[in-house]
């Protein structure tokens, strides 16, 4: 008996999980313009970013297909997780559970489970590490189910970014209401509702306020701090993201602090300078 775990390619994972056999990234695909890449190994962030700043059109992305999330399904694992970005804002759960039941149809002595994680990025990353915790435990299946849904309950998504167009232009800023003008140089700190959909939750005037905002926000909305691990992806600003690093150990104390590069997918979102934090 073993465990696989497939999450997105929205969902960064770190150097080590890579490495580990129980995990496998399921990549989306992106396109701007006549570019197109797929969200695994080879993309480079530094080309894509420059390619979306040249056109004028926005980038897209496309989810895997089903036959994609049943090829990771398909090993020598008798438990099967897949964790996907927000069905709200993606039809990547979608293809992940009809992945599923074409998995149980071909294999009914195994058992399979699909989370949307209500979230993005290293918030899939986190979920994906509650999965590997709960099984290396020796939790059952219907266990490390019932413990991974209810972390996603508590799980809490937030984020800054320099530019808002990406995700004005794809239609996922829809419920996010009175946005100030740019030329003001208002920072929405934004966040996640508990269905997965973009919300915002303050602004300030400037980056560096809005980041120490965000940073207040997740002091104020997150409990059990020192039980839990708080991760924050940035997309070509390492430095910013260690600064938001030593602003959260200044104020909290977490049972750990990671910072990974954005993959493809956060990058298109994100943009040039923006900053994830799922806890």
């Amino acid at each position: 008996m073993g465990y696989k775990i497939i999450v997105d390619s929205c969902g960064e994972l770190t150097e080590e999980l890579k490495q580990d056999t129980h995990f496998q990234s399921v990549p989306l695909e992106l396109d701007v313009d006549d570019y197109h890449v797929t969200d695994d190994e080879s993309f480079c962030q530094a080309e894509f970013l420059q390619k979306v700043k040249e056109s004028p059109n926005c980038p897209k992305s496309a989810c895997p297909s089903p036959q994609k999330y049943l090829d990771a399904y398909i090993s020598q694992a008798d438990h099967v997780y897949a964790v996907t970005l927000s069905a709200k804002l993606s039809g990547s759960y979608n293809s992940a559970q009809m992945a599923a039941q074409m998995f149980m149809d071909q294999y009914p002595d195994k058992k399979v489970h699909v989370f949307n994680s209500c979230s993005a990025s290293v918030g899939e990353m986190l979920i994906a590490v509650k999965i590997q915790e709960l099984e290396e435990s020796g939790c059952s299946f219907e266990d490390t189910v019932k413990q991974t849904e209810a972390y996603i309950e508590s799980q809490q998504t937030f984020f800054v970014l320099e530019t808002l167009d990406t995700l004005r232009k794809n239609g996922r800023l829809s419920n996010l209401k009175a946005i100030v003008a740019g030329v003001l140089k208002i920072k929405p700190v934004m966040g996640a509702t508990p269905d997965g959909l973009i919300c915002q939750l303050a602004q300030a005037q400037g980056m560096n306020k809005a980041l120490d905002r965000m940073v207040k926000e997740v002091m104020q909305r997150t409990k059990n701090r020192e039980e839990r691990i708080l991760a924050i992806s940035h997309c070509n600003c390492r430095m910013r993201a260690e600064k938001v690093k030593e602003m959260i150990e200044k104020l909290m104390k977490f049972r750990k602090i990671m910072i990974l590069d954005m993959a493809g997918v956060s990058t298109m979102y994100a943009n040039d300078g923006g900053i994830i934090i799922a806890v």
